[in-house]
C-alpha cells in the first residue's frame, strides 16, 4: 500500500497521515553522524526526512558511478527507517540546493551544444542512465515493499526554469518504468506562474515559501482544488553569499509561520532541518540582477540543527509547536557535543604554485584558451600561460572570464580581474626580451538556479592585448584533488604569490572544531587531505567546519592553498564559527 489521498488528507496504512518532515542531505553530513542527526530529528517530533540526490557526486565521470562511503544513499535510507522515519526522495536530476550546477555533473558541459533540463537527447540519455543505476537498488526500500520511501519528486522547481512538459513527463514515465510505484509530486515557488508551469498530470503539486502561508496555499488551491496542502520547502533559514551579509531567520518568526501552516492542516517539510556543509568545491552560485554571487561553504542555513549538529533555540521552538499537533517523544534531548580548541597552530613549510606545477598538472597546448570542461576538468583552478614578445605595453582584458583571474608577468602579480567587471582591464608591460604571462582562474562555483545555469568555467572567449587576441597557450588543469606530490620547504621561500602552506598539529581526542585563519587572504584548506572548502577574508563566513571524522589522535596536517600570500604564519581551531 502506498501513500494516497482522501479528501484533504494524506492516507498511509489506511489512516490519515500528516507529513512532518525535515530536510537533511546525506552528502552534506559525514556518514558517521547520520544516526546522531536522525535521532535528533525523531526527538523533535518529525516523522519524515527529505533528501536530494547529488548526481555530480555519484557520477563524477560519464559511466563511473560511486555509492560507497558518504555516498551510500541506500544505507542512509535504511538508517532513517531504523529511527522510524519515512523518506521523501528527490532524485532530480536537477536539485538546485545551492550546490554546484544544481547537482548536475559538470562533464555535461563538454558538449558545446548541451542543453539541460529539457528534451535535448544527449541530456536525456545521460539522465536515464543515471536514474537506472541510482534507483534500481532503492526499489526495495519503497513503502509498498516494506521500506520507508513514501514520496518521490519529479525534477525540482521546474516552473522557475522552463516549459518543456515533455521533459517532465519523460521523468515521470522513467520513474514508473524503472519501478517506482510511490506517490509522485512536484514542488515550485509560491508565484502562480511558477506553480502552473511546474505542474504535471499524474503528479501532485506542492508549494515552497518562507512567509504568508495563507497566500501560498490559496494559489495552490486555485490550481489544484483537491487534496491536502503541502509545503515541500518551508525555508526556516537561508544561505550566505561571499561579500554579502550573514542571513538569519528569527526563531520566533519561523515558529509562528510554522504553527499557522499546521493549524491549516498542512503537511510541511522544514528546509533545511540540518544543512551541513558544502565541502570542497561543491558550493553553487546565483546570478542576480546581472551579478554573479558565489555561495559560501557552510550550509548551516540558520537551521534548527546547526552545521555541527548542535540543537539550537530554533529546534526547541519548533519542537514546542509540533507538540501542539502531534506526539513528541518524551525523552531527554542529548547534550551538544564538546568541541576542540587549539589557540595557535604554526605554519612551518610552504612551496609556491610555480614550483609545484610539474607535480600537479601536465600542460595542454591550445591555440586559444578553452573552458575547463572541454579539458575534462570539473572543479578547482585552471592556469593559462603564454610567452609574449617584447617590448610592448598596453591594456590586457579577458573575454568570458569565469570567475576570478589573477594575472602575473614573469611570476610577479599584476592584478585581479573579476567576472562581474567584464570591461575591466590591466596594464601589462613586456620588456624587450619578452615575458611569461600567467592567468590563474578560479572556478568559484557554478550557478545553481535560473536561466544562467549553463556556467562553464575558465576563459570562454580569449585574451586581448592592445586590441588583439593572443594565441598559442599552455593550459594547466588544477583540480587539486591530490596534493601528495608537493615538496614543501621553508616558508621564507614564498611571498605574495600563490603557494601551498603546511602545518602540523597534535590532537588528543578528535572532536568537531572550526578552522579560523586571521591574516590570510583567500584560498582553500585541507585537513589530513580532506578538502574543507574555501576561505576568504571578505566573509561573511570566517570559519570552516572541521568534523571530528577527518581528525585522528596524534599528529594531524593542515594544508592551505593561499592565493595572495600572508605574513601571519598561524591558524586557529575554535569551538564556535
Amino acid at each position: 500500500m502506498t501513500l494516497s489521498i482522501s479528501g484533504d488528507q494524506f492516507i498511509l496504512e489506511g489512516k490519515p497521515f500528516r507529513i512532518l518532515s525535515g530536510a537533511m542531505h546525506y552528502f552534506r553530513v559525514p556518514r558517521e553522524y547520520w544516526h546522531d542527526r536522525l535521532g535528533k530529528m525523531r526527538l523533535m517530533g518529525l516523522n519524515t526526512i527529505e533528501t536530494y540526490v547529488a548526481w555530480n557526486l555519484h557520477e563524477p565521470k560519464p559511466g563511473e558511478f560511486h555509492f560507497e562511503g558518504n555516498l551510500d544513499i541506500e544505507a542512509f535510507i535504511r538508517a532513517a527507517a531504523e529511527h522510524g522515519l519515512k523518506v521523501i526522495l528527490r532524485p532530480g536530476p536537477y536539485i538546485c540546493s545551492e550546490w554546484d550546477f544544481g547537482g548536475l555533473p559538470a562533464w555535461l558541459l563538454k558538449d558545446p551544444q548541451m542543453q539541460v533540463r529539457c528534451s535535448y537527447p544527449p541530456f536525456i540519455a545521460a539522465m536515464d542512465r543515471f536514474f537506472d543505476v541510482l534507483l534500481k537498488p532503492l526499489l526495495s526500500l519503497q513503502f509498498s515493499q516494506g521500506g520507508p520511501i513514501i514520496m518521490v519528486q519529479v525534477e525540482n522547481e521546474y516552473g522557475s526554469y522552463g516549459d518543456d512538459k515533455a521533459y517532465l513527463a519523460h521523468i515521470r514515465d522513467t520513474l514508473r518504468r524503472i519501478g517506482v510505484v510511490e506517490f509522485l509530486f512536484t514542488s515550485d515557488g509560491e508565484q502562480g506562474r511558477n506553480l502552473n508551469a511546474g505542474m504535471l498530470d499524474g503528479t501532485f503539486a506542492t508549494v515552497n515559501f518562507d512567509h504568508a502561508p495563507e497566500h501560498a496555499f490559496k494559489l495552490l488551491r486555485e490550481l489544484q482544488p483537491d487534496g491536502p496542502l503541502m509545503c515541500s520547502e518551508f525555508w526556516d533559514g537561508w544561505f550566505d553569499h561571499w561579500k554579502l551579509w550573514h542571513e538569519t531567520r528569527p526563531a520566533f518568526r519561523v515558529a509562528a509561520i510554522f504553527e499557522r501552516m499546521l493549524k491549516a492542516g498542512a503537511s510541511v517539510n522544514l528546509y533545511m532541518w540540518h544543512g551541513g556543509t558544502n565541502f570542497g568545491f561543491m558550493n553553487g552560485a546565483n546570478y542576480v540582477f546581472g551579478k554573479y554571487l558565489s555561495i559560501v561553504n557552510t550550509y548551516d542555513y540558520d537551521a534548527p540543527l546547526s552545521e555541527a549538529g548542535d540543537i539550537t533555540p530554533k529546534y526547541h521552538r519548533l519542537r514546542q509547536v509540533i507538540s501542539k499537533f502531534a506526539p513528541v517523544p518524551d525523552e531527554p534531548l542529548p547534550a551538544n557535543a564538546p568541541k576542540l580548541q587549539i589557540e595557535q597552530v604554526e605554519v612551518t613549510s610552504a612551496v609556491s604554485l610555480w614550483k609545484s606545477l610539474p607535480k600537479l598538472s601536465s600542460p595542454v597546448r591550445l591555440p586559444n584558451p578553452e573552458p575547463m570542461e572541454y579539458l575534462d576538468q570539473n572543479y578547482g583552478f585552471i592556469l593559462y600561460r603564454i610567452r609574449l614578445s617584447g617590448p610592448q605595453s598596453g591594456s590586457m582584458s579577458i573575454k568570458g572570464l569565469r570567475d576570478r583571474a589573477q594575472v602575473f608577468v614573469d611570476g610577479k602579480p599584476v592584478g585581479v580581474l573579476r567576472r562581474n567587471r567584464p570591461n575591466q582591464s590591466l596594464r601589462i608591460a613586456v620588456p624587450q626580451a619578452g615575458a611569461q604571462l600567467d592567468i590563474l582562474v578560479e572556478n568559484m562555483g557554478r550557478v545553481n538556479f535560473g536561466p544562467e545555469l549553463m556556467d562553464r568555467k575558465g576563459i570562454l572567449g580569449g585574451v586581448i592585448l592592445n586590441g588583439h587576441y593572443v594565441f598559442d597557450w599552455e593550459v594547466f588543469c588544477l583540480p587539486l584533488d591530490d596534493l601528495s606530490a608537493l615538496e614543501f620547504a621553508n616558508t621564507e621561500n614564498v611571498m605574495n604569490e600563490p603557494a601551498f602552506y603546511r602545518a602540523a598539529f597534535m590532537v588528543d581526542q578528535p572532536l568537531d572544531t572550526f578552522l579560523k585563519l586571521p591574516g590570510w587572504e583567500k584560498g582553500v584548506a585541507w585537513v589530513n587531505g580532506f578538502n574543507l572548502g574555501r576561505y576568504w577574508k571578505v566573509g561573511p563566513q570566517q570559519a570552516l567546519y572541521v568534523p571530528a571524522t577527518v581528525l585522528k589522535p596524534g599528529k594531524n596536517e593542515l594544508t592551505l592553498f593561499e592565493l595572495h600570500g600572508t605574513r601571519k604564519m598561524q591558524a586557529r581551531f575554535t569551538a564556535k564559527p
